[in-house]
């Protein structure tokens, strides 16, 4: 267990530094290619209700996506960092409903400044957008290591709802093997620039 979490480490180190190198403008041309890819997602396209995410920083982009989902009325829910690094969620009404947070220690982030709807609020989600650095041929994804998400998915778990988790990524972050543990839980597509993939036995 800590040798997977000592790998992990380092597996996430190794790639959020291949992420900095990349130019605004090849961050750009990937935020726009993503949302092509992700709208013709079947899990997308047929969710009544998403749960998605802001991008920040180097992130494959999703500010796009956001606006052609809401845009075509599908209903956005975002998460807003609690102080414990839990979740509670928000609807997405527009760019003009984001504010930018700053928190002692943590990265500035884009969150709704419309009504919190409590954590549980993801329970009635279709579709689940899972941030992440890389997922592996299992559909295993490895996070960032807050812990956030892994409260979202356990949250899931109890409460019997079981949407479709997909995880945005750049091409070359589809890797053959990440580390687990045992709360890990695999998910069922990513969507890159370049296309998806699929892990049916997820």
């Amino acid at each position: 267990m800590v040798q997977n979490r000592t790998v992990k480490s380092d597996l996430r180190r190794e790639l959020l530094t291949a992420r900095r190198a990349l130019t605004p403008e090849e961050t750009a041309t990937a935020a726009s290619a993503l949302a092509r890819q992700a709208l013709a997602l079947p899990e997308l396209a047929a969710a009544p209700t998403v749960a998605a995410y802001v991008s920040v920083g180097s992130e494959p982009g999703t500010r796009a996506l956001l606006d052609l989902l809401h845009e075509r009325g599908t209903r956005v829910l975002l998460p807003v960092l609690l102080p414990d690094n839990d979740l509670d969620w928000a609807p997405y009404e527009g760019p003009d409903s984001l504010a930018p947070v700053g928190r002692a220690g943590k990265m500035t982030l884009l969150e709704p400044v419309t009504g919190r709807l409590g954590p549980a609020a993801v329970t009635a989600a279709d579709t689940v957008l899972l941030p992440g650095l890389a997922v592996d041929g299992r559909g295993m994804r490895l996070g960032r290591g807050g812990g956030s998400y892994d409260r979202v998915l356990a949250r899931l778990e109890r409460a019997g709802a079981t949407p479709a988790l997909v995880v945005l990524l750049y091409a070359d972050e589809v890797v053959a093997r990440v580390p687990e543990e045992p709360h890990d839980h695999p998910v069922q597509a990513v969507v890159t620039p370049a296309g998806v993939v699929r892990f049916p036995a997820a």
